[in-house]
């Protein structure tokens, strides 16, 4: 699993729109098809490098240039005051992130901490109740998009029976 690193990568996976939603977390995905990633990498090799040159000026392909699961953690300062809580977080959301590896489609994926745990439930930034939480809504969140992702790739597209004409009768 590779991990989101620039603002670049983080702004068009979430561009990609969001996949499964829980009451803390959001998941976006951006899908990275193989054939796109493979002309990117070959684009990247030949672009030009230096101060001026965009690398996702081609596209957010360009950006992905190693096929595989990308994953990304965003924890808003806004959501969780302190670092530990954050970090904290993040490592969680790494963690599930790479158990469910195998699961998840190509693509780049961010997790994105959308509103706050409460301090008054949770009062310790590293306690094991708020890990446990986090943990099982983590899991929630990954388990649906898991679960949609392999049910829009696996259920056939149904396809409508051709009209049948009705005989025209005279009188």
């Amino acid at each position: 699993m590779h991990r989101l690193k620039t603002r670049p990568q983080f702004q068009a996976a979430m561009a990609g729109g969001t996949v499964s939603r829980t009451a803390h977390f959001a998941l976006h995905r951006l899908a990275l098809d193989a054939s796109s990633t493979a002309m990117a990498s070959q684009a990247a090799a030949v672009a030009p490098t230096g101060p001026g040159s965009l690398p996702h000026a081609q596209g957010p392909q360009a950006l992905f240039v190693v096929p595989g699961v990308w994953l990304g953690a965003m924890v808003p300062k806004r959501w969780a005051r302190r670092a530990v809580t954050r970090n904290a977080i993040k490592r969680q959301i790494y963690t599930v992130g790479a158990t469910f590896e195998g699961r998840l489609p190509q693509a780049a994926h961010v997790v994105r901490l959308r509103s706050a745990f409460d301090r008054k439930q949770f009062l310790s930034a590293t306690s094991d109740q708020l890990k446990q939480a986090v943990r099982a809504e983590l899991l929630q969140l990954f388990g649906y998009a898991t679960r949609h992702a392999g049910a829009a790739v696996a259920a056939p597209v149904p396809v409508p029976a051709p009209p049948v004409a009705e005989p025209v009768t005279t009188s």
